[in-house]
């Protein structure tokens, strides 16, 4: 199988390749994250993950494999961003907006196709259902850092699963790769998957 630049240091998108068998290298974009606030949810993820994927076929100045993923997820809720919290405090008022409401996980996935020299991005969205956190539970989760890093302060594959009373949608998706709609872009797009 041919392989696949994967423009993102994140680990849970690495295991996703390693479990598909996907041959892979691994070059983070480091791509600016701001965004146009005017732009939904959805539309920011979807340009957040071409971004990352022109980023670098722009930093392999046409040298460009034939194929190259960027992905990119975000929490929102009410029209609101989560990003990945700057401190502790931060995260705690993430995770009081969130608990014990629904919120949306949207994960964009980009995928360049070199020999067409195109790119198809698609998104999925699911719903979290986050259960209402005592005192002490919340200090407990803090405590254990897992909320560095992640858009939302938490993480749904961790130990915050212990907090997520029901979902609708994708797992694989909430966690950062939409398994089965990655696929079916693979193979619409030609990826030789199995050769």
């Amino acid at each position: 199988m041919e392989s696949i630049i994967l423009a993102s240091g994140s680990l849970r998108r690495q295991e996703y390749f390693r479990l598909m068998g996907l041959p892979f290298n691994i070059m983070p974009s480091l791509i600016n994250e701001d965004y146009d606030a005017n732009l939904s949810p959805r539309e920011i993820t979807e340009e957040l993950a071409v971004r990352k994927v022109n980023r670098i076929i722009e930093l392999l100045q046409g040298r460009a494999p034939p194929w190259i993923c960027g992905a990119d997820t975000v929490v929102s809720m009410d029209g609101n961003i989560f990003g990945k919290p700057s401190s502790r405090e931060d995260a705690r008022n993430m995770l009081n907006i969130l608990q014990g409401r629904d919120h949306h996980v949207i994960t964009a996935v980009a995928l360049f196709n070199g020999r067409e020299k195109s790119i198809d991005c698609r998104s999925v969205l699911s719903t979290v259902t986050f259960s209402p956190l005592s005192e002490v539970e919340m200090e407990w989760y803090l405590n254990t850092g897992e909320w560095q890093g992640v858009a939302g302060a938490y993480k749904i594959q961790g130990l915050a699963s212990c907090f997520i009373s029901h979902i609708t949608g994708s797992y694989t998706s909430i966690v950062g790769l939409p398994m089965y709609e990655f696929y079916v872009m693979l193979r619409e797009n030609g990826y030789p998957y199995g050769n």
